[in-house]
């Protein structure tokens, strides 16, 4: 089982750089999006509503802006957009689609580096997803949580560590509450799992020539539950084309279909 995790930055751009066309080519099961920037009229064009695919959108309530998709190979059993939380859930950062005793998830993850009032806000769905990722280890059911995090979890994931200690993303706070994730809480980062080699990036800024000089972060995860460590199989940053400011990330799992 293939699945792909990417931030997009706005569907309808990653469409034109030649998203949908190079999805085609990687025959994956499962194809997780965030950030689509588009409210479900703009979504109407063929393009995104590729053959072979039953695809699910939770769009949000502000024009343009973030947002959330799930694409499969086979139909869901059930589908939840949102978590219940009126706030965010009017910003479409959480979809879940059941396959079976398999759930995959859509997440995206507040950024807190535009303002102290985001950053906040970072903290408050941090605080309250605590509670949800322990409700979901309860169930017996396996979990790959994909998207973006917007946190980088140790050193060896972003270049610049030192210089970004005190900015969003990379402070104290948010590195703990990932020790906690895959620690205490009993979840497992599967890329860690295949690949635990030094600058492996998925996110670059736009400024200083960040993508050329490979300065960048880990903030896209898949997050798996721990019965699903062992069918791992190997793990992909694509790199080869730029869709986004994101990188595609790529899981191959052992799993029955």
């Amino acid at each position: 089982m293939r699945i792909i995790t990417l931030n997009v930055n706005g569907i309808r751009a990653a469409a034109r750089k030649g998203l949908f066309d190079w999805l085609r080519a990687q025959q994956a099961d499962v194809v997780c999006l965030q950030e689509l920037k588009a409210s479900p009229d703009q979504l109407q064009d063929p393009v995104f509503r590729p053959d072979g695919y039953h695809r699910w959108f939770h769009c949000a309530e502000k024009p343009g802006y973030s947002g959330v998709a799930i694409y499969a190979r086979r139909p869901a059993d059930a589908v939840t957009p949102g978590l219940g939380w009126p706030d965010f859930d009017a910003e479409a950062r959480y979809l879940q689609a059941d396959f079976g005793k398999l759930s995959v998830v859509s997440l995206y993850l507040p950024s807190g580096s535009s303002s102290e009032a985001r950053q906040s806000a970072k903290f408050d769905f941090m605080e309250r997803f605590t509670g949800v990722l322990k409700t979901l280890r309860r169930k017996r059911r396996d979990y790959v949580i994909c998207g973006d995090w917007n946190i980088a979890h140790r050193q060896i994931d972003l270049k610049n560590w030192r210089a970004n200690q005190k900015h969003s993303g990379f402070l104290p706070e948010e590195r703990a509450w990932m020790d906690w994730l895959f620690g205490p809480a009993g979840y497992v980062d599967a890329f860690r799992v295949v690949n635990q080699e030094p600058e492996q990036y998925t996110w670059w800024s736009n400024r200083g020539q960040a993508w050329a000089k490979n300065v960048g972060w880990r903030i896209d995860y898949q997050v798996i539950t721990p019965r699903l460590e062992h069918n791992v199989q190997a793990a992909y940053i694509y790199k080869n084309e730029r869709f986004s400011d994101h990188a595609p990330l790529i899981l191959d799992y052992h799993i029955a279909q």
